[in-house]
């Protein structure tokens, strides 16, 4: 089975890399390890803040149509308190000039709506599920053994198979790691006074909190914390959860009631020694790992499917979609992109979760300067709905 490209990972950034791929003339195969599965009614515990330029990058897939618009919430404002009530930022769509800062949505939703749309494309063969075995690279082409037997050649391998990559680890690339030593813990919940289109974090003392809208009189909330309070948080009753919540984000959802129940999440920095090697190149949480304060997660890895989609379709009279020189444009397109949200979010946790006062103060400060300014306020936004 030969193909110019296959990709190992039909999660999110990887679904949507073969989409975007589809109409290069290339001979495209995504490869993962699980079926497909079917939308439900009930809430997912996992959303993400979906960019404007994220979702006009979806949109280009095919895949944002397939979204039921009755499960989307937009977020018009954000509101950041800092630490032992400190200051506010604030950021507005209105003022930036925009119709809105990001959109919620489901985890499994965006999933199935990609899944939905490679299976309606006939330039994109999807292999699952099923396993790797093997990856063997040489100058000529990359060779992947699967666990049933069969064999795929390529003149590239995508690794967009998560925080663990097996791709990343075949083709030998390092990693730097950093442990957190705390999870985020997620549910979500309904209350009695409207968000409006609001969303919510706090800097506290027991970690970062957040609450983004979910469509109607819902919420979903994002708590990053020490291993130990989000082995608590999961532990709760609903009733007990939803009164700690309420008390957390001081009532501004009113009396919150659970509608899922809590999970958490293992947080990690990581960072790769390079984005791409002679055949492989690596998207989404294969290229990197950041905090979750920032909700720029996925952003990132759409963003990296993006630009090596691009980077691919506009090799010019290169005929080989592996050679090192042409990844290597991905590669720079990328790095600073990756290096400036991993030195963002990293540094916002360290100065807030800081056992020394002082920190957190200094946080304080940067907060209140900057939401004296409004043109480094829209500029800020201008990165982050790219």
């Amino acid at each position: 089975m030969n193909f110019d490209v296959v990709i190992v990972g039909g999660g999110l950034v990887g679904a949507s890399l073969a989409l975007a791929l589809r109409e290069t003339g290339l001979r495209i195969a995504l490869v993962d390890a699980q079926a497909v599965r079917p939308d439900t009614d009930a809430w997912d515990s996992r959303v993400y803040a979906i960019s404007p330029g994220s979702r006009a990058f979806l949109a280009s897939c095919g895949a944002w149509a397939g979204l039921d618009v009755a499960r989307l919430a937009a977020i018009e404002e954000m509101h950041i308190f800092g630490a032992e009530d400190g200051p506010e930022l604030d950021f507005s769509a209105y003022d930036a000039g925009l119709p809105e800062l990001a959109v919620i949505a489901e985890s499994g939703r965006l999933q199935s709506a990609l899944w939905r749309a490679l299976a309606d494309e006939p330039a994109v063969t999807v292999i699952a599920p099923v396993k790797c075995a093997s990856l063997r690279l040489t100058p000529e082409e990359a060779v992947l053994e699967l666990g049933d037997g069969k064999t795929l050649c390529a003149s590239l391998v995508v690794g967009a198979d998560g925080g663990e990559s097996w791709v990343r680890a075949q083709a030998q690339i390092g990693v730097d790691l950093h442990v957190y030593h705390q999870r985020a813990v997620v549910a979500n919940f309904s209350g009695d006074i409207p968000h409006r289109g609001v969303a919510y974090q706090w800097f506290r003392g027991d970690g970062v909190l957040a609450l983004l809208p979910l469509p109607g009189a819902r919420a979903s909330m994002v708590w990053s914390c020490a291993n130990p309070w989000a082995a608590r948080l999961t532990e709760m009753s609903a009733a007990e959860l939803a009164h700690c919540v309420t008390e957390a984000t001081g009532g501004v959802m009113g009396e919150l009631e659970v509608i899922t129940p809590a999970a958490a999440f293992p947080l990690r920095l990581q960072r790769v020694e390079r984005l791409v090697a002679p055949r492989v190149a690596l998207v989404g949480d294969a290229a990197h790992l950041v905090h979750p304060l920032a909700g720029q997660g996925v952003n990132l890895g759409f963003r990296d499917a993006r630009v090596l989609a691009e980077v691919l379709a506009q090799r010019g009279l290169e005929t080989d979609c592996g050679d090192y020189a042409l990844l290597r444009r991905y590669e720079r397109a990328r790095r600073e992109d990756i290096a400036v949200m991993q030195w963002a979010t990293d540094g916002l946790q360290k100065v807030f979760s800081s056992p020394y006062r002082g920190l957190a103060q200094l946080g304080n400060l940067a907060l209140r300067i900057a939401n004296s300014q409004q043109q480094l306020k829209n500029l800020l936004v201008q990165h982050a709905v790219g």
